[in-house]
C-alpha cells in the first residue's frame, strides 16, 4: 500500500475515534470533569485545608498534577480498550484486517483516537482546576507536555493489549478495576513518596505510574521526588515495548482468529 494511502487509511480511523468521542461526551468527557471536582472539593478543600503545604506548595495546587495524570491514565486507556475491543465485537475489524492496511496503522489509529481523548479530558480537569487554583505555576511546559503526551501514549497502548486478549466485555474492566485503579492511586496522586515510611517508599519504586505522576509534577513546580531522566526513560521503553509487543501481537492474528 503507497505510504499516502496509509495516511489516508490512518486519518480515516483517528476520524471515526474522534467523532465517536464527540458523539457520546456525556460518556467520554463530562464524567472525568465532575469526578475531578468531587476529588478537588473533598481532598483539597475540605481534607486539603487541614494538611500543611508539600515543599513549599499549597495542598491544593499539589493535587492538580496528580488528577490531570490520573485522567489522562484512565481516558487514554479506556478509549482504545473500549473501541477496539468495539470493533472486534462487532466484527467490523475483520473488514480492516483483510484490507491492505498495514498492522502499524491500525494501531496507530485506535491509539491516537486515545491520546487525543486522553489530553482533551486532561485540559477540561485542569481547566476545572482553576475555579480552585485561579493561578497554576508552569516551571517547564515541555516536560509537562511530553509527560502527559508519552503517558497517554502508553496506556492507550496498554489499552490496545487489553482489547486484544479480551473475550467478553467483563473482560475489558478486569485490568482498570484490579490494576489501573490501585496502581494510580498508590502513584502518589494525593500525596508524595518522600512522606511514606522507608518500607513503603521502597514498595512505590515498583509502581511505574509514580514515575510518570512524579515527572508531571516536576513540569508544574521543579521538584520531584525520583529522577526526571529516569521517569523519561522509563516512559520512552514502556512505549517501545508496548510497540512491539501490540505489533507482534497483530501479525500473529492474536485474539482476532479463532
Amino acid at each position: 500500500m503507497p505510504f499516502l494511502n496509509q495516511l489516508i487509511s490512518f486519518y480515516s480511523i483517528l476520524r471515526k475515534e474522534i467523532i465517536r468521542i464527540f458523539r457520546i461526551w456525556t460518556q467520554t468527557l463530562l464524567p472525568s470533569a465532575v469526578t475531578q471536582i468531587l476529588y478537588f472539593l473533598i481532598f483539597g478543600s475540605f481534607i486539603g485545608s487541614q494538611i500543611k503545604d508539600i515543599d513549599g506548595v499549597k495542598y491544593m495546587a499539589f493535587l492538580i498534577p496528580g488528577l490531570v495524570m490520573m485522567a489522562v491514565i484512565t481516558n487514554a486507556f479506556t478509549n482504545v480498550v473500549s473501541s477496539f475491543f468495539g470493533a472486534k465485537f462487532q466484527k467490523s475489524i475483520e473488514e480492516m484486517l483483510v484490507s491492505p492496511t498495514p498492522n502499524w496503522v491500525i494501531l496507530a489509529g485506535f491509539c491516537a483516537g486515545g491520546v487525543v481523548r486522553a489530553i482533551l479530558v486532561g485540559s477540561i480537569v485542569l481547566t476545572v482546576s482553576l475555579f480552585f487554583v485561579p493561578s497554576i505555576m508552569i516551571y517547564n511546559i515541555f516536560i509537562v507536555f511530553s509527560f502527559a503526551f508519552l503517558t497517554a501514549v502508553l496506556f492507550a497502548l496498554a489499552g490496545f493489549t487489553n482489547s486484544l486478549f479480551a473475550r467478553s466485555f467483563d473482560d475489558i474492566s478486569i485490568v482498570p478495576t484490579f490494576v489501573l485503579t490501585p496502581l494510580t492511586y498508590l502513584g502518589g496522586v494525593f500525596y508524595s513518596i518522600k512522606n511514606l515510611p522507608p518500607f513503603w517508599q521502597t514498595i512505590s519504586n515498583y509502581n511505574p505510574i509514580v514515575y510518570m505522576i512524579d515527572g508531571f509534577r516536576y513540569g508544574f513546580f521543579g521538584r520531584a521526588d525520583v529522577d526526571v531522566r529516569l521517569s523519561f526513560g522509563i516512559l520512552i521503553a514502556g512505549v517501545v515495548a508496548l510497540v512491539v509487543l501490540n505489533l507482534s501481537l497483530l501479525r500473529r492474528g492474536a485474539g482476532l482468529r479463532s
